[in-house]
């Protein structure tokens, strides 16, 4: 693997890319989808109506939101197994 597209860099990418791929589905599934789908509840707070744009937001915003806070946790769970590992003066 080429040195600029190694560890952290290649996961925010694949994030990225999972995140656009759902708000592409998003707008598919608004644009082709049944007729009678009823709104959506972004957060529980904003209703979204199912149109292309309002589908591909919810999907953006849940799912970026999901994975963001696991790989957020991840960063901070590794940076916190970092910190305590001893420190070889060799």
């Amino acid at each position: 693997m080429s040195e600029t597209f190694r560890g952290r860099s290649f996961v925010v990418g694949f994030y990225f890319l999972i995140v656009a791929i759902t708000g592409a589905v998003g707008a598919v599934l608004g644009a082709v989808g049944p007729d009678d789908l009823s709104t959506v509840k972004l957060l529980f707070l904003v209703e979204l109506e199912p149109t292309p744009l309002g589908l591909a937001v919810y999907g953006v915003v849940t799912v970026g939101l999901a994975l963001g806070v696991l790989l957020g946790l991840v960063v901070l769970v590794s940076e916190v197994a970092d910190a305590e590992k001893p420190q070889n003066d060799s």
